[in-house]
């Protein structure tokens, strides 16, 4: 595990907290499309990615869901932070957009990390200052984006994410990821096909552009 630290975080995190980390720390192993964070779980460790990334969502009272930004390798969930802090219950459904591996780091120490240790200070403070950023790109696309500008910009986000130009969702994936319909997004799609910016293929999405 110290090793998987290093390639990730040397960079971030002084010699001795990487050293702590890898003594007490968990490497959990998730495939695509399995579920790390639940609605209403009571969270007991914290993750830092070392592969893979991981999609946060937020859903409504009738399971629709939104999406809310990506976790790529060398960063961790500041609202999974912020509920570890104050023990409160998740209000966000966290998923593996690809096969992942997570260090699972115990709440216990948070605190005292933040005391010992300015680099961690300074992660767990960026990483709320990121996902805020990424938080309020989501609330702008929504407000003030036409839903068509909505759906390639998400498309351009997975494709970075997956480190390629092939989408694999279905329509009704990307509908729920979008909050929208099936009917919408297939709709949507075909337009930017007729622009040349997407290929619609069988059992995937080619972006073009």
């Amino acid at each position: 595990m110290l090793k998987e630290l290093e390639l990730n975080y040397a960079h971030l995190f002084e010699s001795e907290l990487l050293k702590e980390i890898s003594q007490i720390a968990i490497l959990k192993e998730v495939k695509e499309g399995e579920e790390l964070i639940r609605i209403g779980q009571y969270l007991k460790s914290m993750p830092l990615l070392v592969e893979g990334a991981i999609k946060v969502l937020r859903e409504d009272e009738e399971g629709f869901e939104l999406l809310l930004y990506y976790l790529e390798r060398g960063e961790t969930c500041a609202m999974t932070l912020s509920c570890c802090t104050t023990n409160h219950k998740s209000k966000i459904r966290a998923e593996a957009e690809t096969d992942s591996k997570l260090i699972m780091i115990p709440i216990e120490k948070m605190d005292e990390w933040l005391v010992n240790y300015k680099s961690w200070r300074n992660f767990v403070f960026n990483s709320y200052h990121e996902r805020l950023n990424e938080v309020l790109e989501t609330v702008d696309n929504i407000a003030f984006k036409k839903m068509d500008e909505r759906l390639l910009s998400y498309l351009k986000r997975k494709a970075i994410h997956n480190n390629t130009n092939i989408i694999s969702s279905t329509h009704q994936d990307i509908a729920y990821d979008l909050h929208t319909s099936r009917v919408v997004v297939s709709r949507l799609l075909k337009q930017l096909e007729k622009q040349n910016i997407i290929k619609l293929k069988r059992n995937h999405i080619e972006i073009i552009e």
